[in-house]
């Protein structure tokens, strides 16, 4: 969740490669432990390296234990949210246009913004902190967060399969730049969404402040 480009294109794949080497089926373990706190960047890479052939890497597996991962980190920040409550955003106060846009998501339509807020970038990483501030019901967010992290979970898995196979007939060794690239892409997207959201939830508080009576 909290570093998209911590490891980006070959630095990371001479992670993965190393672990599968060295340890062999406790990547999956490694898988399950990095998206408990982070993103999908490993699981993109890990489903390119199992499209090459070259490693015994089961892309269902793959899912299964991102699946697994994400679940758990996001149910343990939802809890830990419900249990802190508001001031736990005081230590973040530099994102507070994020987390008034995220809390407006929420109020509009609580079921679609837990089923999509891990593809929303600037927001998703304190989007279960905010459901469980919220008090959205325990089981609710238990199942929809299942789901959610399912869909997540093969998305980038499979994806970096199919991803991973067609690049190689296109590009061959040369994949890992576009990769990296690719990976640029998404992390310069996401500075800009989380931008654009602080504007706009700036803009609202304006409004809102402009249109209270004044006493």
């Amino acid at each position: 969740m909290f570093g998209l480009a911590l490891y980006p294109g070959a630095a990371l794949e001479d992670l993965i490669i190393h672990i599968l080497k060295e340890y062999g089926f406790l990547l999956y373990l490694f898988i399950a432990a990095w998206t408990f706190v982070e993103g999908e960047t490993v699981v993109l890479v890990t489903g390119i390296l199992a499209s090459e052939g070259r490693f015994p890497i089961n892309v269902e597996l793959l899912a299964a234990a991102a699946w697994c991962g994400s679940f758990l980190g996001d149910q343990l920040y939802f809890y830990i949210g419900r249990r802190y409550g508001a001031p736990l955003l005081h230590r973040w106060p530099r994102l507070t246009g994020r987390i008034d846009w995220a809390f407006q998501a929420l109020k509009r339509s609580p079921a679609l913004f837990i089923l999509s807020f891990r593809w929303i970038y600037g927001v998703r990483n304190i989007a279960p902190f905010i459901v469980g501030i919220a008090g959205v019901a325990r089981v609710k967010y238990l199942v929809l967060n299942l789901i959610a992290a399912g869909l997540w979970a093969h998305c980038f898995a499979w994806g970096g399969y199919f991803m991973g196979r067609k690049l190689e007939e296109w590009l061959g060794d040369s994949k890992w730049y576009v990769l990296f690239g690719f990976i640029l892409c998404l992390f310069g997207f996401a500075i800009y969404s989380a931008y654009n959201g602080h504007r706009k939830a700036t803009a609202a508080r304006a409004e809102d402040d402009a249109a209270a009576p004044k006493e």
